[in-house]
């Protein structure tokens, strides 16, 4: 049986005082529109369809990869807003689900429950409702003496009577496509409004003698509809909520989970520890045994196993298994760290390696840079990268000891085993096991290299 979805995302969104397209504001990293296009596909056989309308190219633009797109114009209601999608699945899809786009807390496994409903359903609809003592603006589920559904009523036209009904529906159908297309085209015009309501199908089909089924859903959140930006803050708590409980599940220790902001896609290894106010956005994949935090924010990064992130920012780095940095270090794009790497507070790291075992003291910029295992960056020290035009590369062999407030001027090579004196100006190439001092740098003696283990 094909199965296809169609996503409604044509509305303005004007509550929600925005140059953006309502569906495209950001929940847990992603756009809503995205939580929607997920939920859709756990329950759904086909490519969906997304209805568009309202600044159609930039909504366009997400979706492209994961739907087909058709557009709305004039905006009529969500009854005309599914006619739009007759063209492209008349005769090629079995059953219909229709939701929207701006519901992105709903389940795909809620939609799956409704799909099912409607493959036991002798009628044409399926629908998703709740029973809740806020109504929320939903119009209301009037039913039959046999427990089908006879209609929705919209709160706005409602009576007293009906107002006092705590069945709601949540918006989210499932029709046997057939029917569908041929009783949009009877879907009568709203007198007050001049639109046409999905909503309205119900009753078409009820007054046709044919049983309109309801799945009732137990989770109140999953309704939430955004329309404003108090709406979109509930949405976020609760989807952040739901993905912390995930990884809290899968074995990751929070300290106050209600401090802990993770994105949806970022990936975490058990017995990993995240403490207050801790950060995850977008890509990320860290591993198992971490410390992360307090107070730390990382982007786009990758993390090893048993390191510790202690107050820092890490954004698009890489760090290698036992690593250990902070408080106040940064890590910009490029930033890579080998094992056992140790970075002290208030230290910057951009497009450089760090090899096993390099110790990097507090006070210090590293860019542009190679430095090699087990050498030691003292306080102060600083890659002079940037001559106001180009920047160029430093390279540090490894066991070499740079002293605390040492400036060193790329381009710049540094031999294994070498040394720095503390304040050193350093702009030509030092030979191995070589100290050198002073402004600028010379070499003063030759050195005998101690074995580490």
């Amino acid at each position: 049986m094909k199965i296809t979805a169609i996503l409604l995302a044509a509305g303005q969104g004007t509550r929600m005082k925005s140059s953006l397209p309502k569906v495209l504001h950001p929940i847990a990293g992603k756009p809503m529109i995205w939580h929607a296009l997920q939920a859709i596909r756990h329950a759904t056989t086909e490519k969906p369809v997304v209805v568009v309308g309202h600044s159609a190219q930039e909504v366009t633009k997400y979706p492209d990869v994961l739907a087909q797109t058709v557009l709305q114009e004039p905006q009529l209601g969500t009854g005309h807003a599914v006619m739009q999608a007759e063209p492209l699945l008349k005769g090629i899809t079995d059953l219909v689900v229709v939701c929207y786009s701006d519901m992105p807390l709903l389940r795909g496994e809620t939609l799956g429950k409704l799909v099912e409903t409607q493959k036991k359903n002798k009628g044409p609809i399926s629908i998703l409702t709740v029973v809740a003592d806020d109504p929320r603006g939903f119009g209301r589920i009037i039913r039959k003496a046999d427990g089908s559904v006879e209609s929705i009523v919209e709160e706005y036209v409602a009576t007293a009577e009906q107002l006092q009904v705590k069945e709601l529906n949540v918006g989210g159908y499932c029709f046997d496509a057939n029917w569908l297309w041929e009783a949009l085209h009877r879907i009568p015009k709203n007198p007050q409004k001049g639109e046409y309501y999905l909503t309205d199908i119900v009753e078409l089909a009820s007054k046709a003698g044919l049983p309109v089924q309801a799945t009732v859903m137990d989770d109140l959140e999953e309704t939430i509809g955004i329309n404003t930006r108090v709406h979109l803050s509930e949405v976020e708590v609760a989807m952040r909520r739901r993905i912390n409980q995930e990884h809290m599940l899968n074995g990751v220790t929070m300290m106050d989970p209600a401090s802990t902001y993770i994105d949806v896609d970022v990936k975490i290894g058990r017995d990993t520890v995240l403490m207050p106010n801790t950060y995850l956005y977008g890509q990320i994949e860290i591993g198992e045994g971490n410390r992360i935090g307090p107070n730390t924010i990382i982007r786009d990064s990758k993390i090893g196993n048993r390191c510790k992130v202690l107050a820092s920012v890490l954004e698009s780095a890489l760090l290698d298994d036992d690593v250990d940095i902070g408080p106040f270090a940064r890590l910009r794009k490029g930033a890579h760290l080998g094992d056992h790497v140790h970075m002290g507070n208030f230290g910057e790291v951009k497009d450089s390696y760090l090899a096993e075992g390099v110790k990097m003291g507090h006070f210090s910029y590293i860019g542009n840079a190679q430095i090699g295992a087990n050498t030691n960056i003292g306080a102060g020290t600083i890659t002079c990268n940037y001559d106001g035009e180009k920047k160029y590369a430093t390279e540090i062999g490894e066991d070499v000891f740079i002293g605390s407030d040492t400036m060193l001027v790329a381009p710049l090579k540094i031999g294994s085993g070498a040394r720095t004196g503390a304040g050193s100006v350093v702009t030509k190439n030092v030979a191995e096991d070589t100290l050198v001092v002073g402004m600028p740098a010379r070499a003063i003696k030759k050195m005998e290299r101690k074995a580490k283990k």
